[in-house]
């Protein structure tokens, strides 16, 4: 095995910064290929462009090519090539104890590095106790031999989150899934919409923010994923005893910049 400082070298070159609107700290991105492609969480690739600063300093112009907001998975695309790419590992066998490494831009700071334990590891999530803090999310999460297993997304409980490499795998080799555009959370009769992307399946199902999905995570996610063009949701609005129904259209959450 190589030497841990020869992997996390490694990691670090591979580990970009993304930033949006010209402001510094955005979040971060993963070399995935040697000719540009980045792969990053969705919710840090939220428009159709950003700028990529890669571990040299130079900076490319980027373009989002796919999002997958459902998984939290985007990819960018940035004219050049050479790249140091990192190299896939198999979330699948990851087992708790075992020792991973986060690479990514917390607060601006570029290549920061954290180690820790897997403490969990499902279809998912993996949890780990390693250290993330704002700009964290879309860098590396990498078993001990510099293999990415995941890509970090988020702090839960006190643990670091990560989309499994054979989600991002998934995601890379077939796209996005079909995703409402819309943020939520579970109340007592359904599914809370917080907010509504405008333009989205939702939105043009004139679904909108505060309106209640009679219906369940699971099943919710059951009928995206059953390959129907459209979809029937009921809901409440306002008159709680009055149930209202919606025929939404369903098209894979991808954004591309022509």
């Amino acid at each position: 095995m190589r030497g841990f400082g020869e992997i996390a070298e490694r990691l670090r070159r591979s580990t970009v910064q993304v930033q949006l609107n010209r402001q510094r700290g955005g979040g971060s991105g993963i070399v995935w290929s040697p000719d540009g492609m980045i792969l990053t969480n969705a919710h840090v690739a939220r428009g159709v462009e950003a700028e990529v600063e890669l571990w040299d300093g130079r900076r490319f112009p980027a373009r989002v090519t796919a999002r997958d907001p459902r998984r939290d998975l985007a990819t960018l695309r940035i004219a050049a090539s050479g790249l140091e790419a990192v190299t896939p590992g198999d979330s699948s066998a990851l087992r708790p104890g075992e020792l991973v490494i986060a690479v990514g831009n917390p607060l601006g700071f570029a290549g920061a590095l954290s180690t820790g334990v897997v403490h969990s590891s499902g279809e998912r999530w993996i949890h780990a106790d390693v250290q993330l803090a704002p700009g964290n999310s879309g860098g590396p999460l990498a078993n001990a031999y510099g293999q990415v297993v995941g890509v970090n997304t988020a702090i839960v409980n006190g643990l670091g989150a990560a989309v499994p490499s054979k989600v991002a795998l998934d995601f890379l080799a077939r796209g996005p899934r079909p995703a409402l555009g819309v943020t939520m959370r579970p109340v007592h009769l359904g599914l809370l919409l917080l907010e509504v992307e405008k333009g989205g399946a939702a939105d043009q199902a004139s679904l909108r923010a505060g309106d209640v999905l009679l219906t369940q995570f699971e099943a919710l996610n059951e009928a995206l994923d059953s390959g129907r063009p459209t979809l029937r949701l009921h809901f409440l609005r306002d008159d709680q005893t009055k149930v209202r129904e919606a025929v939404v259209r369903l098209t894979a959450a991808v954004e591309a910049a022509a």
